[in-house]
């Protein structure tokens, strides 16, 4: 196993790519490290990636950037985690021409986080970079879903105080998706909303007003 600092920087690197999927060099530096000189940030990617943990695309129309993401076996490490269980990405999130053809969706996803976390430092309040969770799986019946881009779960008011806790769902549009489609995003955070799982091992009962189903 490799030798990862289990106590800082080299951990929350890996387990930031792993869950946000990809960053860029200036992204992860904001993510992990903005109180020092992004050459620390630099060095701590390059090592990561000697150790078979990360790797790295470079875009050549964008200034020649890098694009950093999980291999399979830095995937592998950073699942059996505690703060990760449970969290596991798709497979594809460490083939290179996957990550080539979503990089712009996903870069703006982990642009919006930084955002947020950004402000939420200037404000006071928490919200930690793992409390941001890409394309988290919530049903809503008749095996459908709702995947937001992102789940945020944020703490409002001062560390130690009073305070609220959030869950917010977070859905970035580059201007690509259609009316219909947005349509049919909104109707179905309605039906999530709404949405009571049935317990197993319990029939569903009718809401209402609505007729019960027939017996078989």
């Amino acid at each position: 196993m490799s030798d990862v600092d289990a106590g800082g920087g080299d951990r929350l690197a890996l387990a930031v790519l792993t869950q946000y999927r990809m960053a860029t060099t200036e992204q992860m530096h904001r993510v992990i490290a903005p109180g020092v000189r992004i050459e620390q940030t630099r060095r701590r990617l390059a090592k990561l990636r000697d150790e078979g943990l990360i790797d790295r695309i470079t875009l050549p129309r964008a200034g020649r950037m890098r694009v950093w993401f999980p291999t399979a076996y830095g995937v592998q490490i950073a699942s059996e985690w505690p703060e990760l269980r449970g969290r596991r990405p798709p497979k594809t999130v460490s083939d290179p021409t996957a990550v080539r053809l979503r990089v712009g969706h996903t870069l703006t996803v982990t642009e919006t986080a930084l955002v947020f976390l950004e402000d939420v430092c200037h404000r006071g309040e928490l919200c930690r970079p793992l409390d941001w969770i890409p394309e988290v799986y919530h049903p809503i019946g008749g095996g459908e879903a709702v995947i937001p881009d992102a789940l945020m779960y944020y703490r409002r008011g001062h560390e130690g105080g009073a305070g609220a806790m959030l869950r917010a769902f977070v859905e970035v549009d580059r201007a690509t998706m259609g009316p219909e489609r947005l349509a049919a995003k909104l109707t179905a955070y309605a039906r999530l909303h709404r949405y009571l799982p049935t317990p197993p091992g319990r029939r569903h009962r009718p809401a209402i007003g609505q007729e019960p189903a027939p017996e078989e």
